[in-house]
């Protein structure tokens, strides 16, 4: 895009509006896709790797902050390791091995963390420029961007065509942003979509999310071996440092003798969610923040959420604001099917067959007080 494309909205409506935000080093045009309410909230998406790249909402006293890690640039993004802000795919989480069997054949997915395909190999989602349109959204603003993944990308199967929207609303007093996934495929593949935005309630570079309060709506999660991957299946949390069923200081356990904190250097793990079922979204996690008041709660169809406490952050990344993100300074809450489910069956169907389409939904609600 060589100009800035802009809805034209009503005096105090809501906008999505659009501007070239560099290209990557292949050359390709990147465009920044800006959200905003009437309040003044607002978010920002980028067409590389379809990433938040930030989200202004209200604290206490009614100051917006930017509570999503966000990089200066396009240079910045194609750096950075850790796929800041991106829809992942086409799996997210870890494939044991890189390798998978479907349907009697075995596929081969180039491995990029140790010994495991991570978030969809060297190559996923979040390193591809995105399509991107606005959409209606009502009483809001959003954008849908699209991505087709060929026949044999990073191995897998099939023509993929995969599709996400982020729908800003604020409702009852409350700013919402809502990611509508989507995806269709002309062969067996399989398919689990998540967003990887780091977050800080009490605004992106503002030091350590250790003293954030956090509530996991699980009784069981999956302990990981040596590569991370999940092994012997859930395990019940009680009596353990992954036990967040009544609200836990992200900090409070964090460095305590266990073997799988050792594993992880801290949470990187993918709790089993009480309430959720496709088509049935539930809460799987409440966020809080006691120095700004805010709160976040987020809602999915997803069978589980990857807790990550930001264990791998080393002060490379800075903000658009020049402000270094270090171990424990963000933290994720990606909502997804459970990881290797691809290879452990008992784990939950991830495959997605012609004919069908595969649709999830997670909310992001942020309030204060």
């Amino acid at each position: 895009m060589d100009a800035e494309s802009t809805t034209t909205p009503a005096p105090g409506a809501a906008s999505a509006t659009s501007a070239p935000w560099g290209r990557t080093r292949r050359g390709e045009p990147v465009e920044r896709w800006e959200l905003r309410l009437p309040s003044g909230a607002g978010a920002s998406v980028l067409t590389r790797g379809a990433a938040l790249a930030s989200l202004r909402v209200p604290d206490a006293a009614g100051h917006l902050d930017d509570v999503v890690v966000g990089l200066a640039d396009v240079g910045a993004y194609e750096e950075a390791s850790g796929y800041p802000g991106a829809v992942v795919g086409r799996v997210a989480n870890r494939i044991a091995g890189g390798r998978f069997v479907l349907d009697g054949t075995e596929h081969r997915v180039p491995v990029n963390d140790g010994a495991q395909a991570l978030h969809g190999g060297a190559e996923g989602f979040d390193q591809r420029v995105w399509s991107a349109r606005a959409v209606d959204v009502p009483g809001g603003a959003g954008v849908r961007l699209e991505l087709v993944s060929p026949d044999g990308d990073m191995g897998f199967p099939g023509r993929l065509e995969a599709a996400v929207v982020y729908a800003l609303t604020e409702e009852d007093g409350a700013v919402v942003l809502a990611l509508e996934y989507e995806a269709r495929a002309d062969a067996p593949t399989p398919v689990s979509l998540t967003n990887h935005a780091y977050l800080n309630l009490d605004g992106a570079g503002s030091g350590s999310v250790e003293d954030h309060v956090l509530q996991l709506r699980a009784a069981r999660y999956l302990p990981v071996d040596a590569g991370l991957v999940p092994a012997g299946g859930p395990a019940d949390v009680a009596g353990t440092p992954f036990d967040f069923r009544e609200p836990v200081r992200v900090g409070e356990r964090l460095r305590e003798a266990d073997e799988q904190l050792r594993r992880a250097g801290g949470y990187d793990h993918d709790w089993v969610l009480d309430e959720p079922a496709p088509g049935r979204p539930g809460t799987a996690a409440v966020l809080r923040a006691g120095r700004s008041g805010r709160v976040l709660t987020v809602t999915t169809d997803r069978p589980g959420v990857q807790f990550y406490s930001g264990n791998f952050l080393t002060g490379a990344w800075r903000t658009a604001d020049g402000r270094a993100v270090r171990q424990g300074d963000a933290l994720c809450l990606e909502t997804q099917a459970h990881p290797d489910a691809v290879n452990q069956p008992e784990l939950g169907n991830v495959v997605l067959r012609p004919g069908a389409v595969w649709r999830s939904t997670t909310a992001l609600r942020f309030t204060a007080g």
